[in-house]
């Protein structure tokens, strides 16, 4: 499936929230994480969700990828209406147009790094010679071209990370989902993650939503959205690096 196929007009948001509320609850308690939230993501954007743990950006994630459906309000991606998919339409979306990135890489330990990008893309049906093909792409592009054939024990944790986000990209999604990334990395590495996810958005055209509480990555995205109690408490335009033409931040 071409990268494109279900692009959204130019004038409409990639990613949309519109009242959105969640609850959850357990036993006797419920408790709201999501209040009337309302929310239009651009393409082409590396946007960060930071604030307390506890004050619903993760949840936001879940439910923006449409991992989680909503108590009331309406998400739209790419131009869809994710509530009105039903549960293997809405399992086919995501497979053909999202990608996710984990705090704790979720890589196969028996795998090598190619084997790890190159499975997913088995199971969207790709031919073998097109499946390789992007797999390699993708580490290239991420910088492990020279490590693509270790395991995940032969590999820092950095190079983990690099992996699932050449995994994810492989897909070459026009959503990508990133939670916590940096946060078991050292500074060096969280800088370089940070720094490939804003360069994926703006080559690829992705919609890239990051969740993090790491103040190091605030000054290295387009826009900064900080949530507190279920609500967005600021929504503001970051001095992200400018990239040159070769993808390095300068």
């Amino acid at each position: 499936m071409h990268q494109q196929a279900n692009a959204p007009a130019p004038s409409q948001p990639a990613l949309r929230a519109i009242g959105v509320s969640k609850s959850f609850v357990s036993g006797n308690l419920r408790t709201q994480v999501l209040k009337d939230l309302t929310l239009d993501l651009d393409a082409g954007e590396l946007t960060l969700i930071s604030g307390p743990s506890g004050c619903g950006k993760s949840t936001l994630l879940s439910i923006l990828s449409g991992l989680q459906k909503v108590d009331s309000g309406r998400v739209q991606a790419l131009g869809r209406e994710l509530g009105e998919l039903d549960l293997r339409a809405l399992e086919r979306f995501r497979l053909q147009n999202t990608g996710f990135v984990f705090q704790g890489f979720n890589l196969f330990p028996a795998l090598s790094a190619f084997e790890q990008v190159e499975l997913p893309l088995n199971h969207m049906g790709m031919s073998r010679d097109e499946a390789r093909r992007r797999a390699r792409l993708s580490l290239e592009e991420v910088g492990l071209a020279h490590r693509m054939r270790l395991r995940p024990a032969e590999l820092s944790g950095g190079e983990k990370q690099r992996v699932a986000i050449a995994r994810a990209l492989a897909k070459e999604p026009q959503l990508l989902f990133a939670d916590e990334p940096t946060s078991a990395l050292d500074s060096a590495n969280g800088q370089m993650i940070i720094d490939i996810l804003h360069r994926i958005a703006r080559t690829h055209g992705t919609t890239v939503l990051c969740v993090s509480h790491d103040p190091r990555l605030v000054t290295h995205a387009d826009r900064v959205l900080v949530m507190e109690d279920g609500r967005i408490l600021s929504d503001r335009r970051s001095a992200a690096p400018v990239i040159d033409s070769h993808g390095t931040p300068s």
